[in-house]
């Protein structure tokens, strides 16, 4: 297991490749994102987002607290630091992408040079930094086309059309910090669902059906005294999953 340490605003972050799985020291964590004690935070996480693993240090090696990519964002949640933003976006946009692409957190040429080949001449120094220069900037023209491709695995994974908390859950995976209530007043806010409380509260606009983004589920009700009720549900269909994913990354992206 590879052990890689980082600097985010000047406190560490030290993270290690488990076969190709990052896992982040929940210590770390939870002294950038201000949570107290490591226990406390541990027993409020699910077990199989925890990893105990033994840990190089300046005193040795000690038995650490580590945590996976899906326990980082749990961890993350529970901060009210103003920070824990800033933090967020600079593991998901930075950290984890350097990770899969070169095993190991780099954030340039040089760096990278220093970390793994630091006794090789000139000339294999000068190769390598080439090469890396041109995989980054290929690679950033590939980012910008990559939230399709998240998109596109979201929307196979879904099954076909899904509840809005679903949604929720879709975007919190790809990186956009939302809970299931957030998303219905942005929908609302954002004219794709229907704001005037009443019988049509929280249904689809009628542009947002002409979109295609929803659909509706009728299920008929036979109640004790024989009458028949219809119950609707409103549903998020493929192309909406696609859409409101590709809109709401993107507008977390500026801010």
């Amino acid at each position: 297991m590879n052990q890689i340490t980082k600097l985010f605003e000047d406190q560490r972050v030290r993270v290690m490749d488990r076969q190709g799985e990052p896992y982040f020291v929940l210590k770390d964590l939870c002294e950038i994102l201000g949570l107290g004690q490591v226990a406390g935070v541990k027993r409020r996480l699910e077990k199989d987002v925890i990893l105990n693993h033994p840990l190089q240090t300046a005193g040795g090696t000690q038995e650490a607290v580590f945590v996976n990519e899906d326990g980082l964002y749990d961890v993350i949640l529970e901060s009210r630091k103003p920070s824990a933003k800033r933090f967020r976006k600079w593991i998901t946009s930075e950290v984890l992408p350097s990770i899969r692409k070169t095993g190991g957190y780099v954030s340039n040429e040089d760096m990278f040079i220093q970390t793994y080949l630091p006794h090789a001449d000139e000339q294999t120094q000068l190769m390598f930094k080439s090469t890396l220069k041109t995989v980054r900037e290929q690679n950033e023209k590939i980012a910008v086309l990559q939230p399709k491709g998240l998109f596109a695995d979201a929307v196979s994974a879904s099954n076909g059309s899904i509840l809005i908390g679903d949604l929720a859950k879709l975007l919190k995976q790809n990186g956009f910090d939302t809970g299931q209530n957030r998303l219905f007043s942005l929908l609302r806010d954002q004219g794709y669902l229907i704001k005037k409380r009443g019988a049509n509260f929280n249904s689809p606009t009628q542009k947002a059906m002409d979109l295609g983004l929803f659909r509706i589920k009728e299920t008929a009700v036979t109640h004790s005294d024989g009458h028949v009720t219809i119950n609707k549900t409103t549903k998020v269909t493929g192309k909406g999953q696609q859409y409101f994913i590709n809109k709401f990354l993107q507008q977390s992206a500026i801010e």
